[in-house]
């Protein structure tokens, strides 16, 4: 089924998952940014304050998503969404950097954590089934910017198992350097999913206004990363 042919119902029905998803998604992270900062800060550690300041990316990011879909026309929205999730991307990964690369260059020395250690642990185990849940969702929407949502939770997953790798090693063998490495990855990761949420690469879930016919596919894959698929996209309009 495509977004095309849902029913008013059926629409209904994903749009609230999506804000319940949303609303679980922002609470969760609001938490885990508040431990994240405070553990990070205590343990001079760039990794924790990246994870931290992820926390709160996604919580721009979901805000987001919650505030495209308090429209009765979402799709309207998406664009704007898309944007503000990208440009947070960006800046988490500009001062997650500068904090790595003092930690490298022996400007700061992270101690142990174990409050990190858990809380990395945890969110390995619940963010997988929160992005799994709205990329479903979403792409069933057909919603680029709850898609983004959902892939930028995803990175929360990848993110929390480099945070908890590089605070064991550093905790257990004394390798205070993979604490730095594990921010950079959460940099590296951050400025990829900016570029494809500001380019709209994540609207592979091809929109409900393509899907209708409302607007072109060309129009809507303008972008050069995502020319390939418009003939898909335009097979599923005309159906």
């Amino acid at each position: 089924m495509t977004a095309a042919t849902l029913s008013p119902t059926r629409k209904a029905v994903l749009q609230r998952r999506i804000r319940i998803v949303v609303g679980i998604t922002i609470t969760w992270n609001v938490i885990e940014a508040a431990v994240a900062l405070t553990a990070g800060k205590i343990a001079s550690s760039a990794a924790l304050i990246g994870f931290g300041l992820d926390s709160i990316v996604e919580v721009l990011s979901a805000a987001a998503v919650a505030w495209q879909f308090t429209s009765p026309f979402p799709e309207k929205r998406e664009r704007i969404a898309l944007r503000v999730i990208a440009v947070s991307f960006f800046a988490l990964a500009a001062y997650v950097t500068v904090e790595a690369l003092l930690s490298l260059f022996g400007l700061r020395e992270p101690e142990h954590s174990t409050v990190g250690i858990v809380l990395a642990a945890l969110s390995l185990a619940v963010m997988p089934f929160l992005s799994w849940f709205e990329r479903r969702t979403g792409r069933e929407l057909g919603s680029a910017s709850a898609v983004a949502d959902s892939k930028q939770t995803l990175i929360c997953s990848y993110l929390s198992a480099a945070l908890l790798v590089g605070l064991v090693l550093n905790s257990w063998l004394g390798w205070a350097w993979a604490d730095s490495v594990a921010a950079l990855v959460i940099a590296g990761f951050a400025v990829r999913e900016g570029i494809e949420a500001w380019r709209g690469d994540a609207c592979r879930a091809v929109p409900a206004s393509v899907l209708t016919g409302e607007r072109s596919a060309e129009a809507h894959y303008d972008d050069a990363c995502c020319a390939g698929e418009a003939a898909g996209a335009e097979t599923a309009a005309s159906r």
